[in-house]
């Protein structure tokens, strides 16, 4: 399991602002340039990717990767928060094991794949490409993904949940409630028959919340 090259220094940047085409052109390089041309490209999604991938794919399929664990890690700046008020999305933090979907992209769409995720989701580089061993329908294929990085100030780590259900309640950015993103990761989870009791026990707060505001 490797990070994707290093990065240019970016250290005179501020945590929010958009990828220049120079800095985009470059992660994307350092991307193909590790992956071997002609073959096809296998994507882990455990968040957002899991209903809404937005790119081109042959297969889908339950995966798992080991090493890696989804947790509430992040906060949302921008896709389900706003940096006065931010929301907390999934990333993945090191550690245990994480079930997700595996998409194994076409050769030819390899690339152009690949350019919308870094578009999509180092935003504001809080994700870091990675490499990462994947198993799937019982074969175990090597893996492009999006890990939390811990030096960002976007990065949560392990909040009590009091305060990430706070976080999740008061979220509401470019990509709608961040109740709806927690909703949306259950049903896929329940779809795929991955079981996530802390996720869950999240949800069922957030519920009695809204149950007890709706009555009030």
């Amino acid at each position: 399991m490797s990070i994707i090259k290093a990065q240019p220094d970016l250290s005179h940047l501020t945590d929010q602002y958009e990828l220049t085409e120079e800095e985009l052109t470059w992660t994307l390089c350092a991307v193909m340039d590790t992956h071997s041309r002609g073959e096809d490209l296998w994507v882990f999604g455990y968040g957002s990717l899991m209903w809404r991938p937005d790119f081109p794919f042959e297969h889908r399929a339950r995966a798992l990767v080991h090493g890696f664990h989804r947790a509430f890690c992040v906060y949302s700046h921008v896709y389900r928060g706003t940096r006065d008020k931010p929301g907390l999305v999934l990333g993945l933090d090191y550690g245990g094991s994480c079930s997700g979907v595996a998409y194994r992209v076409a050769a030819e769409n390899a690339e152009s794949a690949v350019e919308y995720l870094i578009r999509r989701e180092m935003v504001t580089r809080v994700y870091m490409p990675r490499w990462v061993t994947m198993r799937v329908g019982g074969a175990t294929v090597r893996a492009h993904t999006y890990t939390a990085a811990h030096n960002h100030v976007q990065y949560a780590g392990r909040l009590p949940e009091d305060e990430t259900l706070r976080l999740i309640l008061q979220g509401t950015g470019r990509s709608g409630p961040n109740t709806d993103y927690l909703r949306n990761t259950i049903d896929h989870l329940d779809a795929l028959g991955i079981s996530d009791k802390p996720l869950r026990r999240l949800l069922n707060r957030v519920e009695a919340h809204e149950a007890s505001v709706g009555s009030g």
